[in-house]
């Protein structure tokens, strides 16, 4: 029965439609998300009282590190054919290359492993112990990718996590967050029962994810907020990027509206703290689930990014959608040369708004 389940849902998934939905919607809420990152929910508010526009750059919205690196496993996924071991070495050097263009706040861990990639360690070994949330905001497209495939899915997530994060606790988050993608673009009306069902098999449970998203999972069912769960955490100051808090809170956000881009995101944006990487999550997740004409067309025109543009993230969808199908496609070429300077101008925006935060309201 299982099996005829899996079967029916790869015949009938709209490969494009999920993996465009997935890819712009990481985009989306990475730019929306971004503003907000690092201040609480009260600041947030008192600062950008209108949480539902861009505010980065005026009213246009840019991309952090957590759309790039969807964007560098979708590549290194093309480029793979399947393999994971070709998909973890292709990877680790779209890894080294993403280094190289300058890109701005990198996370601790993954720049500590970067920078071990780039001394001389193997991908098997460049990871550091952390339980971030980076292989968690990078997860998603895979989930959608090889959902229908349990073991060969967890073998392509521990690859992609091991290359940067060692704890157990940041591959469970990561392979969460697939399933849940590949429930989103297959599942009518995904469910907490349905989610943990297909996890449980592969969380040991005694990790300490696992109670967390026991409780997400009875959360949802009572009906409470994104923002009353998180606050049950502990997490007044807002979400951290602990993946052990950031994920249940991410997953909390989706189950509660499965098919509402905009309602999803915006909820976890008012939990405060990593919102650009929750809101990533999250829109990645519910992006599988409702497509490109999901996501509300305001946002999508006022993102302003390049050389990874709203076109080319479709083409990428597009291809890696021919690839899931069964048909050999290569990675999508990238115009290189704008790398490092829309690079430096993100840094300089990242610096203003910097300063911007040491001004009033607090």
């Amino acid at each position: 029965m299982v099996q005829n389940t899996v079967n029916h849902s790869v015949k009938t998934i709209n490969w494009e439609r999920a993996l465009s939905g997935c890819l712009l919607g990481t985009a989306v809420g990475d730019a929306l998300g971004l503003s907000y990152e690092g201040l609480s929910a009260r600041r947030a508010q008192a600062m950008f009282p209108d949480l539902a526009r861009y505010h980065f750059l005026a009213h246009y919205g840019m991309c952090s590190d957590d759309t790039e690196h969807q964007c560098m496993v979708a590549q290194a996924l093309l480029a793979a054919q399947h393999d994971v071991k070709r998909f973890q070495r292709d990877f680790a050097w779209r890894l080294r290359a993403w280094f190289l263009g300058l890109p701005a706040g990198i996370g601790w861990a993954t720049l500590r492993a970067i920078i071990r990639l780039c001394v001389g360690f193997s991908p098997e070994h460049s990871g550091v112990y952390s339980a971030g949330n980076g292989p968690a905001m990078r997860s998603a497209i895979i989930g959608v990718c090889y959902g229908h495939d349990k073991p060969l899915l967890r073998q392509f997530i521990r690859a992609n996590t091991r290359i940067t994060h060692t704890d157990p606790q940041a591959e469970y988050a990561a392979l969460a967050v697939a399933m849940a993608a590949w429930q989103a673009a297959t599942l009518p009306q995904p469910n907490p029962a349905a989610l943990l069902a297909e996890l449980e098999p592969y969380i040991d449970s005694e990790a300490t994810l696992w109670p967390l998203l026991q409780c997400m999972a009875k959360s949802v069912a009572n009906g409470e907020s994104t923002t009353t769960f998180s606050l049950s955490l502990g997490l007044e100051k807002g979400v951290t990027g602990f993946a052990n808090h950031s994920v249940p809170v991410c997953l909390h956000a989706w189950l509660s509206q499965p098919h509402d881009y905009e309602a999803a995101v915006l909820a976890v944006i008012r939990c405060g703290g990593d919102t650009d990487t929750t809101a990533a999550i999250v829109g990645s997740i519910v992006g599988a689930a409702v497509g490109v004409g999901g996501i509300p067309e305001p946002w999508q025109a006022d993102l302003w990014e390049y050389p990874r543009s709203r076109h080319w993230l479709q083409q990428l969808a597009q291809r890696l959608a021919q690839h899931c199908a069964g048909e050999a496609q290569q990675p999508l070429p990238l115009f290189w040369p704008a790398i490092i300077p829309r690079n430096v101008l993100f840094m300089f925006l990242v610096l203003g708004h910097g300063f911007r935060r040491l001004l009033p309201p607090y």
